[in-house]
């Protein structure tokens, strides 16, 4: 009896380590060179991808430029990452989660509504300012929305994660192929409904 309890405490404490390690792992060098890269300068610690922000003709839909691991090998370990969101009037960023990292939103330029739902079901929103910082806490829902009529914003968002991860809740729950009538008794619908909100979802080509 007394071994047993003894195996349960150390799984449960075993358990809150590996809740607690859930971001990115420690690395054990300086940083991470990816296999396929011989020769370390400066370019490799150097991200040019932003420069299309630059002169550059503004969007015509919300598009988010991001500076992740996958775009930014660099940052592997290094519990970082960016993302600049342009809003063209009246856009949206759909709401979505970042299952890996908290994100901290500051506001360049322009005006948005922000929200967060939590684990109760409850809704933070707010109405941004340029200069406005926001914080999502990690894996929560949430969303932006540019509600001017007439000028853009943009934003830049910071991560504790290389990899934040993002999951849409629209295109989670109606683009995986999950049977239109558990989704029609979910949402308490019907299957047409269903159905056109997937053609609305589907890739334009």
């Amino acid at each position: 009896m007394a071994s047993t309890k003894i195996f349960l405490l150390l799984a449960a404490s075993l358990a809150v380590v590996q809740i607690a390690v859930a971001g990115d792992a420690d690395i054990n060098t300086d940083f991470v060179v990816p296999s396929n890269v011989s020769n370390v300068d400066g370019n490799f610690f150097t991200f040019t991808g932003m420069g299309v922000l630059v002169g550059g003709a503004p969007p015509t839909a919300f598009q988010v430029l991001k500076a992740s691991m996958a775009e930014f090998p660099a940052l592997n370990g290094q519990s970082v990452s960016y993302a600049v969101l342009q809003f063209p009037s009246g856009t949206v960023n759909p709401p979505h989660t970042h299952p890996r990292s908290a994100e901290l939103l500051f506001l360049v330029a322009g005006t948005l509504q922000v929200g967060v739902v939590d684990t109760t079901n409850k809704l933070f929103t707010q109405t941004l300012k340029t200069g406005d910082m926001f914080v999502f806490p990690k894996g929560l829902v949430h969303f932006q929305y540019n509600p001017d009529s007439q000028n853009a914003a943009l934003a830049i968002s910071a991560f504790g994660s290389s990899n934040a991860g993002t999951a849409s809740v629209p295109n989670n729950v109606f683009t995986p192929g999950i049977d239109d009538i558990i989704l029609a008794k979910s949402f308490k619908t019907d299957v047409a409904t269903i159905q056109k909100i997937k053609a609305g979802l589907a890739p334009k080509h």
